[in-house]
């Protein structure tokens, strides 16, 4: 199955869990349906990305990259790979890759936590948003692709990222 079929079939077996995700859901569905480039980064109509949000939820907190070009404190993700078998592996790959954890980062069972669109300097994302389990005792080391790294507590998160962080946080803290 190529990227482009898992993440069709991800996408159509999600069930969204507001009528804004679903509306989210559906125009994904229809940029792939469109776009047989859709998951790479070429893409001039936007393109699927894949993120994970890195927490700890025995010490309440949740791991953030604040990312080298944007200037902002984000969960770990970002543009597929051909290496990438699947939507969830992506997801995984950018959190082990961004956070310096490389063993023990499971992703919350169930698929995606939440989905995102968003404007960046290049293209649209199209982003994927899933949740990673850090083992206990991890220790994260800073990437090059990051400014810094930090543990937030939950309740800070919506003091220093934006909205699309915090709600990914509160949708992830629901799940769990």
């Amino acid at each position: 199955m190529s990227l482009h079929e898992d993440a069709a079939r991800v996408l159509k077996e999600w069930p969204a869990p507001s009528p804004d995700q679903e509306q989210l859901r559906l125009t994904y569905l229809d940029h792939l349906a469109a776009h047989q480039d859709g998951m790479w980064k070429p893409c001039k109509d936007g393109h699927l990305t894949a993120s994970a949000l890195v927490i700890d939820p025995a010490g309440g907190r949740v791991l953030l990259t604040l990312h080298r070009k944007l200037k902002m404190w984000l969960q770990m993700g970002g543009h597929c790979e051909p290496e990438d078998a699947s939507l969830a592996d992506a997801a995984l790959r950018e959190a082990r890759e961004e956070s310096g954890i490389a063993q023990g980062l499971t992703l919350l069972p169930g698929g995606p936590v939440r989905l995102d669109r968003h404007h960046t300097p290049c293209a649209w994302h199209l982003d994927v948003q899933y949740a990673a389990l850090a083992p206990a005792g991890a220790v994260a080391e800073i990437s090059d692709e990051s400014l810094d790294l930090r543990w937030f507590a939950y309740d800070e998160v919506p003091g220093v990222a934006d909205a699309s962080v915090a709600r990914l946080v509160e949708r992830t803290r629901a799940l769990l």
